[in-house]
């Protein structure tokens, strides 16, 4: 099974955290979906042998686009793939968007997934993180998408600056009252040339607590675990059948291809990536080009993305793929880098599968970096 990522790059305004690709500009929206559209029947022979399994909106904002707009690319996509019956089709979508008439039209096509950007239910928040919405618009929303939709998920920010253990809590108490299925939560992060690292470099917003961050992971994941939420990956939480098919996907090794600017595919040996530039896509696509760049895996990258997405999921690293895979130096390098972490209670293995400790969880993307090789080809 396989994938296909549809990159929407607009957005009402820059949040300012983010340094993923998009324009506020929306004069050349419709433009842009007809060339998503080209793209999507150009690249159809790369997936001629494989069955679609999701279908993931991604931005940027999606439902800044028209309801036609999604159909018409997903629509596209079932025209030119093998999708199976019912595949999972997510919208990423901003609670100022989410109308009701605008629920009713996403629940009334194929879209059967949203993933709503609430990111924080107090105001002071959402007005330092520069969102487009409030907090009223954040619960509506809720209120209507949970009586039309049943898979839905929302994503949450933790280890803002001043934020208490106390109102992180509420942050969660109040996401687990509309009995939403799953969350997906991620630390604050300073990205560089964001508005975020310009404000705390000039003392406008204090520095990140990496102590505190840490505290409300922990938080969060005692408090989902025990309201029923499998912790199956790094920042994402679901209930029993409802983890996210497409995440899962990249976790797990699946091809996918990524279609609009900036958007990444990946075919088991080769990774590529779109040009990050939406006139430079417009151009391309007009001469009926695809705008992207790939680059050959090694043996030493695919057995450095295995570790990274292995520690960040409840799958784990397999041993025995390692050595079978890769080879004994391969297993003998992993086997001698994790003794330390073992020793200190933050890895452990459990029927030859190599996992986080529960402490050992929030430390994981530091902990794969230091089982990485650098080469050994």
């Amino acid at each position: 099974m396989s994938g296909i990522y549809i990159h929407i790059p607009f957005c009402k305004q820059a949040c300012h955290y983010c340094d993923f690709h998009f324009s506020t500009s929306l004069k050349k929206k419709d433009e842009m979906v007809l060339a998503l559209a080209k793209e999507i029947d150009l690249r159809k022979d790369e997936f001629k042998d494989e069955t679609v399994e999701t279908i993931y909106f991604g931005g940027g904002t999606p439902s800044i686009l028209e309801i036609a707009d999604l159909r018409l690319l997903i629509d596209e996509v079932f025209q030119n793939y093998n999708v199976i019956d019912n595949p999972e089709i997510t919208v990423e979508a901003n609670p100022d968007d989410l109308t009701e008439t605008r629920i009713t039209e996403l629940a009334n096509n194929r879209i059967n997934r949203l993933s709503i950007g609430i990111q924080s239910f107090f105001e002071d928040d959402l007005k330092l993180m520069n969102r487009a919405h409030n907090v009223e618009e954040a619960k509506k929303c809720l209120e209507i998408a949970t009586q039309y939709f049943d898979n839905i998920t929302i994503d949450l920010i933790y280890g803002m600056p001043n934020m208490s253990n106390e109102k992180w809590l509420q942050n969660i108490e109040t996401a687990l009252s509309y009995n939403i299925p799953h969350i997906s939560s991620y630390a604050l992060t300073v990205e560089p040339k964001t508005a975020l690292h310009r404000f705390i470099k000039q003392g406008i917003i204090p520095p990140l607590d990496d102590e505190l961050a840490q505290e409300h992971f922990h938080l969060l994941v005692d408090k989902l675990e025990a309201n029923g939420f499998i912790h199956y990956e790094l920042s994402n939480f679901g209930k029993e059948n409802y983890f996210s098919k497409n995440n899962s996907s990249y976790w797990l090794g699946k091809k996918y291809i990524g279609i609009g600017p900036s958007a990444h595919s990946y075919d088991g040996e080769k990774r590529g990536w779109n040009v990050s530039n939406n006139s430079l896509y417009l151009k391309s696509l007009a001469e009926n080009k695809v705008p992207i760049e790939t680059e050959t895996l090694t043996k030493t990258d695919r057995y450095n993305e295995y570790i990274m997405t292995g520690l960040r999921t409840i799958w784990g690293v397999s041993l025995d793929r390692i050595e079978t895979e890769f080879g004994p130096k391969y297993i003998d390098y992993l086997n001698q880098q994790s003794a330390k972490y073992i020793e200190d209670h933050l890895l452990f293995i459990d029927d030859n599968i190599l996992r986080t400790t529960k402490s050992g969880k929030f430390l994981g993307d530091g902990i794969a970096s230091d089982l990485f090789l650098l080469n050994l080809e």
